[in-house]
């Protein structure tokens, strides 16, 4: 290791000066502590080298203890230098010599990224606990991975060939219950990831965001979705009155925020004047704030998208909603508003409050992994919104070993083909996780026909009647692909791997990107 040192020696300021004799002497002072300092510092890695010869690693460990005082009285400035220069795991041992290398350690500008590898394991939450609290609060870029091997094969659990067992009589018996083991381990593994995300709340990342919004004079969109509580309810307070009075897309989407705190109020909305298009959490969108939105002094709102969330519906009351008469006024407020909701597990008796008859729903995405969407609730949405409606999606993740729920069950009409008879404008239709019998997926394909853009319905949703089975000259399969196919007018085949789309893995992104294309529609 060589280290060249050089020290200028410049001229003293104010030397040919009278007046300037004793600022040049502070001056030659400061300049020979200068280059004292940096005198030990080449002392002190010379130690640490070593000299030549007969010895030279004893003595210079004997040299390294002896210039400790030396190595703590460093510069942060220069230690955090010399970090940069190392791998993480040089860094870590460089660390331990003393307790002021070790806080230098985590200087923010040392981690930019961060990747932790951990088992599954409370043995593990002392540690990243650790690492959270030092660096959760400024990295910028975090990995964490978790070994799979004792969560895959806690015993019970999906994936170990836990499911149903077969008795003597060749008859298959009930799945069993998981077992105490995979849900501890489960109970592990959502205890390290909620460390990891109550440290990163406090990330530096939400101060940069509201210095963002203090900062800027032409801001027209700001979308806002499941950022992990970095938007506050104080955060909206930053924009001035004159970007707030020009903003014309805002979205605010965070079904975390406790209690009956929301992200803006009714107070709040009334800046934002030439709004066209919002996206909130359903329950913070109130009266209120429907009535501000019909004031003569606001532009008329065209999209509006909502999140209707059972965390939400469980702290906030839904008793503070718009009703029908509000929903009225703001369709004459402007005759091209349309409405795009996702349900997140709502309960029937709840989603009857929700859907107002005068609400201009233009799409609805239903999400179950509780509680499963009623044909009652499919009947009312084709008949008070036949006029408006374009996108249906319906999704169930429910674990129920009975099979998928028959919204046809005692009923004389199927409900999704009364939906699609109903629905003249409807142009897409996802459905996972609920019995589609085949004929009446050819009766949709064949009411909607090439109007229906977008029929996407998983292979295991879909049943077949016993007559279809038992007919041994066709093929149940083939006639459905190629009956559907010719009443939308075009090749159709069902979904084989729900991976491959994220309407059905992503729900919360998929609903934020169509919400984004939704409001860019104005």
């Amino acid at each position: 290791m060589l280290l060249f040192l050089s020290v200028p020696q410049p001229r003293p300021p104010g030397a040919r000066t009278r007046a300037g004799a004793a600022r040049a002497a502070r001056w030659r002072r400061r300049q020979w502590l200068r280059l004292q300092q940096l005198q030990r510092l080449r002392g002190l890695l010379r130690s640490l080298r070593g000299r030549p010869g007969t010895g030279s690693h004893r003595r210079g460990r004997m040299a390294l203890c002896g210039q400790a005082a030396g190595a703590a009285s460093l510069p942060s400035e220069l230690i955090v230098h010399i970090f940069s220069f190392l791998p993480a795991p040089d860094r870590l041992r460089a660390s331990a010599s003393c307790s002021h290398w070790r806080e230098c350690l985590f200087y923010p500008a040392l981690w930019p990224q961060l990747r932790i590898c951990l088992r599954v394991s409370p043995t593990e939450q002392p540690r990243l606990e650790f690492l959270m609290r030092k660096c959760g609060w400024f990295v910028r870029e975090l990995r964490v991975e978790f070994a799979a091997e004792n969560y895959l094969s806690g015993g019970g659990g999906p994936g170990d060939g836990g499911g149903a067992d077969t008795g003597t009589g060749g008859e298959e018996v009930e799945a069993p219950q998981l077992s105490n083991r995979w849900l501890e381990v489960l109970r592990t593994y959502l205890e390290l990831v909620l460390c990891v995300l109550v440290s990163i709340r406090n990330n530096r990342i939400q101060q940069l965001f509201e210095e963002i919004l203090s900062n800027s004079r032409q801001l027209k969109w700001l979308s806002c979705g499941f950022m992990l509580e970095i938007v506050t309810p104080t955060s909206l307070s930053s924009l001035s009155n004159s970007v707030a009075n020009t903003m014309e897309h805002l979205s605010l989407l965070d079904n975390n925020i406790p209690g009956n705190s929301t992200l803006i109020t009714a107070v709040e909305l009334e800046r934002f004047v030439n709004l066209r298009s919002l996206a909130l959490d359903f329950c913070d969108f109130t009266a209120e704030m429907a009535r501000v939105l019909t004031d003569s002094n606001h532009v008329p709102l065209q999209r509006l998208s909502l999140l209707v969330h059972n965390v939400s519906v469980m702290h906030k009351s839904l008793d503070n909603m718009p009703n029908d008469e509000h929903w009225k006024a703001l369709s004459r407020k402007s005759t091209s508003l349309r409405v795009y909701i996702m349900a997140f597990d709502i309960k029937s008796e709840d989603m009857f409050k929700i859907l107002k008859p005068s609400i201009p729903l233009e799409r609805i995405h239903f999400d179950s992994y509780i509680t499963c969407v009623s044909g009652a609730i499919v009947d009312l949405i084709s008949r008070q919104y036949d006029k408006f409606l374009t996108h249906f999606i319906l999704m169930n993740d429910v674990i129920d070993t009975s099979g998928f729920p028959d919204l046809s069950d005692n009923r004389n009409e199927d409900p999704l083909v009364l939906l699609a008879w109903r629905c003249t404008k409807l142009s897409l239709l996802a459905i996972h996780g609920y019995t589609v019998w085949a004929h009446n997926l050819i009766a949709i394909a064949r009411l909607r026909g090439s109007d229906l853009k977008v029929l996407e319905v998983t292979e295991e949703s879909i049943d077949f009647d016993q007559g279809e089975l038992a007919d041994q000259d066709v093929d149940p399969v083939h006639n459905l692909i190629e009956q559907v196919s010719l009443g939308l007018g075009q090749p159709w085949h069902a979904v084989m791997d729900i991976e491959s789309l994220s309407v059905f893995t992503e729900p919360n992104r998929h609903f934020y990107r169509e919400m984004q294309s939704f409001s860019e529609d104005i």
